[in-house]
Formats: C-alpha cells, structure tokens, sequence
C-alpha cells in the first residue's frame, strides 16, 4: 500500500490480484467504486464523516447515499439501544392516543 498527500487530496495505492476482480465479476472502475462505498459506509458509520460528505465523495446526494448504505448491509439508521426503547414506547404512546380519538 502506498499513500501520496498533495494540496488536500490523498491518494491510495492498494493492489488486489486481479482474479479478485474476476471473482467479484466487476471490472476496474466498478470495483474501485465498491471499495469507496465500503470504506465511505464504515467511516460514516463510526460518526467520522457526515453522510453529505460522504455522498459528495461519491458524487452522489445524501439519498442516494443512505441507499448505497443499505444495499451494503450498512445501517442508515444506528440509534443506540436505549433511545430505541424510548423511540418505540413513544410510539406506543402515541398510537394508544390517536385510537382514543
């Protein structure tokens, strides 16, 4: 792996043998473009990176990205599990008022 920094870009070199690229059956640019959103979806994951920042990497609008993110098995939504306790009797809640009415 080999890394040059210039004028606020990086560049990345990785080489991956090329029977990689023929088992994935993707060619060169569909490939690079896996590794981005992989790499982009692991970052934005650890709260690293925006999801704006993300998709403007990759040359694509938020929506898109948060697609991208689930296509890949990445979640769009990564709430903690007690605010998704909270979330859910919220719900409850408001459910139990509007079958009231």
């Amino acid at each position: 792996m080999q890394c040059q920094t210039e004028d606020m870009e990086m560049s990345v070199s990785v080489v991956f043998p090329e029977e990689l690229l023929v088992a994935a059956g993707e060619d060169c640019e569909q490939f690079v473009r896996q590794v981005m959103v992989y790499t982009l979806g692991q970052v934005y994951r650890q709260g690293q990176i925006s999801a704006g920042l993300a998709a403007r990497l990759l040359g694509c609008d938020r929506w898109a990205f948060y697609s991208l993110l689930s296509e890949h098995g990445f979640p769009v939504i990564d709430y903690p599990l007690d605010e998704q306790d909270y979330e859910a009797q919220t719900s409850r809640e408001l459910a139990e008022q509007v079958k009231q009415r």
